[in-house]
């Protein structure tokens, strides 16, 4: 009985000591900032639902240093993280986003400040995207690129939110084309919204947000372009 007391109370005392020791570090206060982008084109995604892993591997460092920090990817493409100084691997989640997965990771030096563009090989991208209002309907028009072509287009969207956080979770009304109606991606793709199938709260409004959705087929996540302010009166 004596022995086991003994060894309680040593073990203890080694998780106390150890918690001294983890509580004796600065907080960390250098910066990692940067962008998911395509050719120089930043990829917009879905608000909190996109991140990147950062890995500080290495005998020196304690083991909350080496677990995997999430990085968590803005909806307008950008990502920032406050660390310590040191040499980091950073990582695309596999299965999280709206392009191919790539298991190769990107070394990161961080000493204060460090900005790294993240490049990743999306499904379609967006381009020359103009939302505006019409008589009755917020319309959009825009082109689609299909960069890789080992997955298909399954649908656009356009949403609108009362807010500038929109996307597939974060709206109030939305309108849909299914890749069936879509016969040649050359050729401008126009959505339109019905202003009188906007919430009464939402229709009330100066001005609302749209934003432009590509869904590809057996991919979670939409690439999504950036959100525009939409002026109702």
């Amino acid at each position: 009985m004596k022995l086991s007391i003994y060894s309680y109370l040593t073990v203890l005392l080694a998780i106390m000591m150890a918690g001294c020791e983890y509580d004796n570090y600065e907080p960390p206060k250098s910066t990692l900032t940067g962008r998911v982008v395509y050719n120089d084109q930043v990829i917009g995604v879905r608000s909190n639902a996109v991140r990147l892993e950062l890995r500080q591997p290495g005998p020196d460092y304690p083991l909350w240093r080496t677990t995997p920090i999430n990085v968590n990817i803005a909806q307008d493409g950008t990502f920032s993280a406050v660390l310590f100084d040191g040499n980091y691997k950073l990582t695309r989640v596999r299965g999280n986003g709206p392009w191919v997965d790539q298991t190769d990771t990107i070394n990161v030096e961080v000493r204060g400040t460090a900005v790294v563009d993240v490049p990743v090989n999306p499904f379609f991208v967006i381009k020359n995207e103009q939302i505006k209002k019409g008589t009755s309907t917020i319309d959009a028009t825009f082109n689609l690129q299909q960069v890789n072509t080992t997955r298909q287009l399954e649908r656009v969207n356009l949403y609108i939110s009362s807010t500038n956080i929109v996307d597939a979770t974060n709206q109030r009304a939305s309108a849909e084309k299914a890749a069936s109606g879509i016969t040649n991606l050359s050729q401008p793709i126009t959505l339109n919204v019905n202003l009188s199938s906007l919430p009464a709260a939402v229709a009330g409004k100066e001005y609302v947000f749209a934003r432009i959705g590509v869904k590809t087929v057996g991919i979670q996540e939409l690439a999504y372009s950036a959100p525009l302010k939409i002026q109702l009166k």
